[in-house]
């Protein structure tokens, strides 16, 4: 063979060579790799309206209706639900997007490598008209998004736009925690009773206060300062619950003998009666609305004026005056005289009171 032919020969065994190489490491790309198609992906998207939902975590399960546009907790108690609160969830239903599959025919024994399974997984059901539109488990959030898997699926796939917190929250967390809301500039008059006494304000150009004690006659509340019963006011005019005091009795909670707080509204728009009982954790203490049986508890700032104390509404003390200082020069130190021998006074200055001649013996 000559060297033409050899050449040719040479080139020819290496185009087989490499084309056999570039086939074998696209075969060994595709080893254990999920091919993610836009078609293969589940829709996650929650729907646009749903008027059920059913959440489960860690925190435990809730179960919320929708009737006309209102909503409700159904589990684990009845009562009206956080509307706040519904609206992130289902404003966050709507922004889940499945991004990728991470894994393909995973089975039961695999789903504790994504925290699906356990106490750590967040279920969401979302129905809308009686039927299921999503049921969906997350479990870990990684950097490539939050696993997840579709119930019937067997994928794991990764999710964006989930944020964990607007789901798992605690029952108290789905419930409304409003007590009152009023404007506090339309309030005509206010009234506290208390194991301290009784005291009833009531607005004019200004606002006036008298306190009774006891069984004795109502007086003027000395070193009355009016701009009190305004702090008093802004303690309850957006007033809401820190937590719920669900299965206690009124004897339990010091609601049997309860402080009261009475707010009147201008021209007949309401009366806000709140009851007020004793500690229920720190500083905040079990309170209930005027004709409701449902227990609540307040934080410190509302509990504070509930059980005021006479001073509560007077003017701080203040100083008489400046502090003084050293006492005064009245006179020379004892043994000393006038000015040492020899010595004069400079023009134009005279000698302090007290100080003068050293006296003859």
């Amino acid at each position: 063979m000559d060297a033409d032919k050899k050449i040719i020969a040479g080139i020819g065994l290496l185009v087989l060579v490499g084309g056999a190489a570039y086939v074998a490491k696209t075969n060994d790309d595709k080893v254990g790799k999920t091919t993610t198609a836009s078609a293969e992906l589940p829709n996650v998207k929650g729907p646009e309206d749903p008027d059920k939902l059913e959440v489960t975590s860690e925190k435990g399960k809730v179960v919320l209706v929708k009737t006309g546009d209102k909503w409700a907790l159904e589990e684990p108690v009845k009562f009206p639900a956080h509307a706040a609160n519904i609206k992130s969830l289902v404003d966050n239903l709507k922004e889940l997007k499945a991004n990728e599959v991470i894994a393909s025919n995973v089975g039961a024994d695999q789903l504790k490598n994504y925290e699906l399974d356990g106490k750590k997984a967040i279920h969401v059901i979302a129905y809308k008209g009686g039927e299921k539109k999503l049921d969906i488990t997350f479990g870990k959030s990684g950097g490539r998004g939050q696993m997840a898997m579709v119930n019937g699926k067997s994928d794991v796939i990764a999710v964006g736009g989930f944020s964990s917190y607007v789901y798992a929250r605690e029952t108290k967390g789905w419930r409304d925690t409003e007590i009152f809301k009023f404007d506090d500039a339309n309030a005509a008059a206010m009234s506290i009773e208390n194991e301290h006494g009784t005291f009833s304000f009531t607005k004019g150009e200004k606002w006036a206060g008298t306190f009774k004690a006891g069984a004795g006659a109502a007086t003027a509340i000395p070193k009355f300062e009016d701009t009190k019963v305004g702090e008093g006011l802004r303690a309850f005019k957006s007033l809401t619950a820190d937590d719920f005091g669900d299965g206690k009795t009124d004897a339990d909670t010091g609601l049997d003998k309860p402080a009261v707080v009475t707010i009147t509204l201008k021209d007949g728009a309401g009366t806000y009666k709140l009851l007020v009982g004793k500690v229920s954790a720190g500083s905040s203490h079990y309170a209930k609305k005027d004709g409701s049986d449902v227990i609540y508890t307040i934080s410190s700032w509302p509990s504070e004026w509930a059980t005021a104390e006479l001073k509560k509404f007077q003017q701080a003390d203040k100083d008489a005056g400046a502090p003084a200082g050293p006492p005064g020069m009245g006179g020379m130190p004892p043994g000393m005289g006038g000015m040492p021998p020899g010595m004069q006074m400079p023009p134009g200055m005279q000698m302090p009171p007290g100080m003068g001649e050293p006296e003859e013996e």
